[in-house]
């Protein structure tokens, strides 16, 4: 499925808990497609750090890349020291803004919780202007509508219509309707319709936002997959004292690389 990414795509991919496609991850390395522009939604981790290390990626957008409990993603640390990647800081609310924006069909969303931060100074393309309905001195922040070309994560199941389960991640949604296209990695497909249950319809995006779904079991594997398994701490520690340097990356994905193989 890695053939819908193409060189320069803006790639929506979401926090560390609620879904990473790994597997896409892979894939997308395998591939050595470059220029990306990646949208964490709203923070990036192990996913963001090894599209870097790679050489994948040319802009990040986000509000924060870390490996949590592992401490700082050092591709991502030594990439924005180095120059080598552009970074567009953001906040949590203003990303998700943004994407609303772009679902809703809107140029901007508005904002007030940015007035008085150093943000503003760095971010040319959010504009404060003065509240049009307002009698007098107002000022509120455009975040415009951030539209991905395609949106990745990963989820618990799909049904053979397409559509796909992604409990109160709701956030995997927001990705979905801002984006041209969407890919999902699943760990089942199932028979039955899910949008078809009440029980589990509330939970479901619908397949026409779906662009493609492939199997992959354990497909968040390092990280964890909400109500499947739970994070390998060990395996995401292993890496990030690996890739503390060039050479230690290169070796990791290549050892990841074999044992995929193997």
């Amino acid at each position: 499925m890695a053939m819908y990414i193409e060189c320069g795509m803006t790639v929506a991919l979401p926090v560390d808990y609620a879904g990473v496609s790994m597997a896409m991850t892979r894939e997308m390395i395998r591939r050595g497609t470059n220029g990306l522009h990646l949208v964490c939604v709203p923070t990036g981790g192990l996913q963001v750090d090894q599209l870097i290390g790679a050489g994948l990626v040319g802009t990040v957008e986000t509000s924060a890349v870390s490996l949590g409990e592992a401490g700082g993603a050092p591709r991502f640390n030594a990439a924005v020291k180095d120059g080598s990647i552009r970074l567009k800081d953001g906040t949590c609310p203003a990303i998700h803004a943004g994407l609303m924006a772009a679902q809703k069909g809107i140029p901007f969303m508005p904002m007030r919780g940015l007035i008085g931060t150093d943000l503003l100074r760095h971010r040319p393309d959010w504009r404060t202007i003065d509240n049009p309905l307002s009698e007098g001195d107002d000022p509120i922040v455009l975040i415009p509508a951030i539209k991905p070309d395609v949106a990745i994560f990963h989820a618990p199941m799909a049904d053979r219509f397409g559509n796909v389960w992604i409990g109160r991640r709701r956030e995997l949604a927001a990705m979905a309707y801002a984006s041209g296209i969407t890919i999902v990695t699943v760990e089942r497909v199932v028979e039955e319709n899910l949008l078809a249950d009440e029980v589990t319809a509330a939970g479901v995006l619908p397949a026409l936002y779906v662009t493609a779904i492939g199997q992959a079991a354990r497909g968040a594997w390092p990280y964890g997959l909400w109500g499947e398994y739970p994070p390998d701490v060990t395996e995401i520690a292993r890496y990030a004292h690996a890739a503390r340097t060039v050479d230690g990356f290169s070796k990791y994905m290549t050892d990841a690389r074999s044992e995929a193989l193997s």
